[in-house]
């Protein structure tokens, strides 16, 4: 088979087709020892599954759902999901917008790899731009999703040490370049893998330099305010003209639904829906029609600070319960969890390199993701970056247990214990 040059990069290995295809097959598989430590999946939590079914039951038996099966929305999505959404998120913040202001995609990865590829790349000119990361590590599913080769580049952070073999990573604004092919800034806030939270005064400083370099600032929300709000830090969600607001239903627990949502100007919006009629018609409607009353009459804020919220809280301290006890004689720390459900975990010294504990792992019914795809466009000399695991805490406390146990165990055999 001869590919084109789309084709080769896409049918070539990546990290984000090894992370979903170990998911799958793990799923399909169901060994019954399988500590499911990988992959974003949220967790199934009962209160919310149960009204995602109430509201499934309601939209069946209205007259709606003849709509929401039946018909192409428009390629921007669900005008009145739209409407609705930007009602809320003005009551909340004061933000000004209107439907105009709000486009739907079939997920966040989808919304991404339009933004991306619009924006950078191969340039009418002649010349080629990129996405910059101004902290690395970043999402894995950010790597590849350029269809241009070398489309990113990424920032080291400072690594500030903590109490109780915490750590936690900074923005080096020193260090942090932006140069004529920078094409926009793009970050994750809570940050995927880490849970790190850029603060308010961080994302200002982010905010100055896109304006002054006249680009856009990209803000991946898919853990953030106001939903799923899974953020234990006390700071502000942030939106502007020339900031591009990535959200998404998924973590809420509709992965599923595979409703992607942005929040821009207009051109950008306008700019989503020609791509989106395009490349997939219209985004899917169930997730839009599923959630339109949750958020105009507000249960969706009930549903994320008295639901979601504590039940992450929960999740993370019986995590770090976890940690203490079955790591406390091995030189790994734990980055500060700030937000989303990852614990990212620091092995220093390690003998191996995170991609072969992964294997190792593997074998033993523990999956994780190693951290070295995370470091997109990060010198693969600098060590750190193959020492690193993420691991998704929003599992079973057994699970959580006896795969922390496993990992630590393997981490001690690398080190010759």
């Amino acid at each position: 088979m001869q590919l084109s040059k789309f084709g080769s990069k896409f049918y070539r290995p990546t990290g984000i087709n090894q992370l979903m295809a170990d998911l799958g097959d793990a799923f399909v598989k169901g060994h019954p020892d399988l500590c499911m430590l990988g992959g974003g999946n949220p967790a199934f939590i009962p209160e919310a599954q149960e009204l995602f079914a109430r509201e499934m039951q309601k939209l069946v038996s209205s007259k709606d759902f003849a709509q929401a099966i039946g018909t192409y929305d428009g390629p921007h999505g669900n005008q009145r999901f739209r409407e609705v959404l930007a009602d809320y998120l003005n009551d909340q913040y004061g933000w000004g917008l209107s439907a105009n202001n709000i486009a739907l995609t079939n997920g966040s990865q989808n919304s991404f790899f339009y933004l991306f590829n619009a924006l950078a790349g191969a340039m009418p000119d002649g010349s080629s731009k990129k996405i910059l990361f101004p902290l690395a590590p970043e999402y894995i599913g950010y790597a590849d999703a350029g269809i241009t080769e070398q489309m990113f580049s990424a920032n080291l952070p400072t690594i500030q040490e903590l109490d109780d073999k915490m750590f936690k990573y900074r923005i080096d604004f020193d260090s942090l370049h932006i140069g004529d092919d920078v094409a926009a800034i793009c970050l994750s806030r809570p940050t995927n893998p880490t849970g790190n939270v850029v603060t308010n005064s961080e994302l200002a400083k982010l905010n100055e330099l896109a304006l002054k370099h006249n680009i856009p600032l990209i803000v991946d929300n898919a853990y953030g305010q106001p939903f799923p709000n899974v953020i234990y830090e006390d700071v502000s969600p942030f939106w502007n003209e020339n900031t591009i607001l990535c959200m998404s239903l998924s973590k809420l627990g509709l992965p599923g639904a595979r409703t992607g949502i942005v929040v821009a100007n207009e051109d950008i919006i306008a700019l989503f829906g020609r791509i989106s009629s395009i490349v997939t018609l219209a985004p899917h409607s169930m997730g839009a029609a599923l959630m339109t009353s949750m958020i105009e009459d507000r249960e969706i804020k009930n549903l994320c600070e008295n639901v979601l919220k504590p039940f992450y809280q929960e999740k993370i301290e019986f995590a770090k319960a976890c940690f203490y006890k079955h790591f406390a004689d091995l030189p790994v720390k734990f980055h500060k969890p700030e937000g989303a459900f990852f614990m990212w975990l620091w092995v220093e010294g390690m003998p191996i390199t995170s991609k072969e504990l992964y294997q190792r792992l593997k074998t033993r019914h523990v999956l994780v993701i190693p951290g070295e795809d995370f470091f997109i466009e990060i010198d693969s000399s600098w060590r750190h970056r193959q020492e690193c695991l993420r691991l998704n805490y929003a599992q079973p406390a057994d699970k959580i247990e006896r795969g922390f146990a496993l990992i630590a165990e393997e981490i001690r055999r690398s080190f010759g214990g």
